[in-house]
């Protein structure tokens, strides 16, 4: 009988978590049908023109609108913001110009290790992983933890072996291996730069989700983990205020609980999204002494892009209207 409960209860919990991505026809009596959007980074950090060719720059304005192109024409298309933010990332994850997936940072091991999390605003459904070294794209698989088990977060080798069961693609680790990251390593680069790499976004049925993912920091030790599998942290989406994803040094995020903190300016204080986000970045974190930034976008369509770096990797998709930038403003 005790056995039986169980299976009715993760029964339950899963018919819960898989609402996020079922599909319905837009709300029109809502407004909803017009306003749909994705904003999209690839991290935060001393990013300056000076340092940059102009070969390179290309290069990284193209991924980013290639992987901004894959989510919009998602949410065009009447699909759920869940999967126009995974399939996003995925696009990034599989670049090795960012710090996550392909081109994820070496740890203090030699070793990638890598750190996801996905967030649905309309159920408050998550997933996360971290420390995982052979799934090809860690945002899927905390798709899949927050679909597919009764858990939030699952990390190291038990996340592994989920992956394994949910037949999710796995690779050697030499996959993740470029020679610039593994320079970096070598020579512990101590300049600011955090290559996290995010997507948020608003479908059609009003619906909010967002998704960070990252090898992590540069020589990491310790199997230390920073903020963007963090649920309230590095990810956090509502649909009663709005989606964020962070990218910074992870432990300051996590402290201030930063992707959470947002929402909660703008629930309980009534901020607008570009307020709370311009306290929370530029007034608290800096006084922590925390840097980085976050994009954002609301259930009314504001979206912002707000950092206390030199640079972030970025772009916009609204109103068929795209915006690609990197440097500061």
């Amino acid at each position: 009988m005790h056995k039986l409960s169980s299976i009715v209860f993760l029964f339950i919990i899963l018919i819960t978590k898989l609402s996020c991505v079922q599909n319905q026809n837009p709300n029109k009596k809502d407004g909803f049908e017009n306003k749909f959007g994705i904003v999209i980074h690839g991290g935060a950090g001393t990013i300056l023109k000076k340092n940059m060719s102009d070969e390179k720059e290309q290069q990284y304005k193209a991924k980013l609108k290639e992987a901004i192109q894959v989510g919009y024409e998602i949410l065009k298309n009447n699909g759920t913001s869940i999967d126009a933010v995974e399939k996003s990332i995925i696009v990034l994850e599989n670049s090795p110009l960012f710090n996550a997936g392909k081109g994820s940072v070496f740890s203090n091991r030699k070793k990638n290790e890598m750190d996801a999390s996905i967030m649905c605003g309309k159920t408050l459904n998550a997933g996360a992983v971290s420390g995982v070294t052979n799934v090809k794209n860690p945002i899927s698989l905390a798709l899949a933890v927050m679909n597919q088990s009764e858990h939030v977060m699952l990390s190291n080798k038990g996340a592994e072996s989920f992956a394994k069961v949910q037949g999710l693609k796995l690779v050697d680790s030499t996959y993740f291996y470029t020679k610039s990251r593994y320079r970096s390593l070598l020579k512990t680069i101590k300049t600011e730069k955090y290559g996290t790499v995010g997507a948020v976004a608003l479908d059609k049925f009003g619906n909010l989700s967002s998704g960070t993912s990252t090898g992590g920091m540069t020589n990491k030790k310790w199997g230390r983990i920073g903020d963007s599998p963090i649920i309230g942290a590095g990810t956090y989406a509502n649909n009663k205020t709005c989606a964020i994803s962070s990218t910074g040094w992870g432990e300051f995020f996590i402290r201030g609980v930063i992707a959470y903190d947002i929402s909660a300016m703008m629930e309980y204080q009534n901020l607008s999204l570009q307020e709370a986000a311009y306290k929370v970045i530029q007034e608290k974190l800096k006084k922590m002494g925390g840097s980085g930034g976050i994009i954002g976008i609301d259930r009314n369509l504001n979206s912002v892009v707000e950092f206390n770096t030199k640079g972030m990797y970025r772009a916009t998709y609204i109103n068929d209207s795209i915006q690609i930038k990197i440097y500061g403003n």
